[in-house]
């Protein structure tokens, strides 16, 4: 285990809550992260613990005296150099993108027929002959149907 390469700490340990219906199979469980209490009692503030790769939980107030014995026993190895910390892992850079119109997401009529939203059928009608067509299209429906070759 000499100079192991990105050694995680230790999981944190919180209490199972108590279910009154079944008896508890297990005391602990693994949590999230170590509260700010655990990480002050380290000797730590949250932006140090966190650059040595340990997940804080903020949102637990919680202190449990096996956490600190853990992380105390992990950060002694640390410091005399037999394992190291992981890299901290910085945030992501999220780049937002401007919104497109509404012709390119196909609201408009011109982006429907850019985007191939359209029907084949409807897109070559000129307006003033769709109702035509479309009554061309029902009694061709009628007619096919009539002689049993299934009208689409």
């Amino acid at each position: 285990m000499a100079g192991e390469i990105g050694m995680p700490p230790p999981e944190p340990l919180v209490k199972v809550p108590k279910i009154l219906a079944k008896p508890p199979t297990r005391e602990y469980k693994v949590g999230r992260g170590y509260s700010l209490e655990e990480i002050k009692a380290v000797g730590l503030t949250e932006k140090q613990a966190r650059l040595l790769g340990i997940y804080v939980d903020k949102r637990r107030k919680s202190t449990y005296e096996i956490n600190v014995q853990r992380l105390k026993e992990w950060l002694e190895k640390v410091k005399k150099g037999e394992i190291q910390p992981p890299q901290p892992t910085l945030p992501k850079i999220i780049k937002v993108k401007p919104d497109k119109g509404k012709v390119f997401r196909g609201k408009t009529s011109a982006g429907r027929k850019m985007r191939g939203l359209i029907k084949e059928k409807y897109r070559r009608t000129p307006n003033y002959k769709i109702k035509k067509k479309l009554r061309e299209r029902k009694a061709k429906k009628r007619h096919e149907a009539a002689r049993h070759k299934g009208g689409h």
